[in-house]
């Protein structure tokens, strides 16, 4: 069996991760990646630059190193490689990574403080409240990696993270798996936002 069956799993988990994001709004156009773990060894799928959730097949992944090196496939690794390469080394029990823009989790990220957990289903599947990083940069490069690691020393459970203006990233078991877990922060970070409203205007 080639490398491509032994994974068509793991890339149909992804298709599925990213056609649930695009429908439920995390992510429009051709923003947003997402990676897997390749099983046993120091590799990624990954999904090709320029290509969008709502469109995404098996076919739409490329294997990398954790370093953002194209080992299989044709086209561009996403320019987020290196944070994805970078949460599989930090987090050894993670096998799938997602991010995307989402929009109320941007805008809850602009105050600069870490989501609150604001629901009792948030409390309930997340550990901790969500830290926002502020990474003024369109990707997340080297120089700014001791703040990713300082977030999971003080959380090796945590979920994911918002990075200021850019979006959720998450981490999961499976790409389904943190998919439910970026829908779950998106919807706590819209509730905390409408509560902070409600408080301001006196209801």
């Amino acid at each position: 069996m080639s490398r491509t069956e032994k994974l068509l799993p793991i890339a149909e988990d992804l298709v599925i991760a990213c056609q649930r994001a695009y429908t439920r709004g995390l992510q429009t156009g051709s923003g947003g990646n997402v990676s897997a773990r390749v099983p046993g060894e120091d590799l990624m799928m990954v999904k090709a630059s320029g290509s969008s959730f709502a469109d995404c097949t098996t076919d739409g992944f490329v294997i990398t190193d954790f370093d953002g090196n194209l080992v299989e496939g044709t086209g561009k690794p996403t320019r987020e490689a290196l944070l994805h390469g970078l949460l599989y080394r930090i987090c050894p029990d993670v096998n799938a990574v997602v991010h995307t823009h989402s929009v109320y989790s941007i805008a809850w990220a602009s105050t600069g403080k870490a989501l609150p957990r604001t629901t009792w289903h948030a409390k309930l599947k997340m550990d901790s409240d969500i830290p926002t990083l502020n990474v003024p940069a369109a990707m997340v490069n080297p120089e700014y990696f001791h703040l990713v690691e300082e977030a999971y020393k003080a959380s090796p459970k945590l979920p994911g993270f918002i990075l200021k203006d850019h979006g959720i990233v998450v981490t999961g078991k499976t790409a389904v798996a943190a998919e439910h877990a970026a829908e779950l922060i998106e919807e706590t970070a819209q509730v905390a936002f409408l509560k902070q409203i409600a408080a301001k205007l006196g209801m």
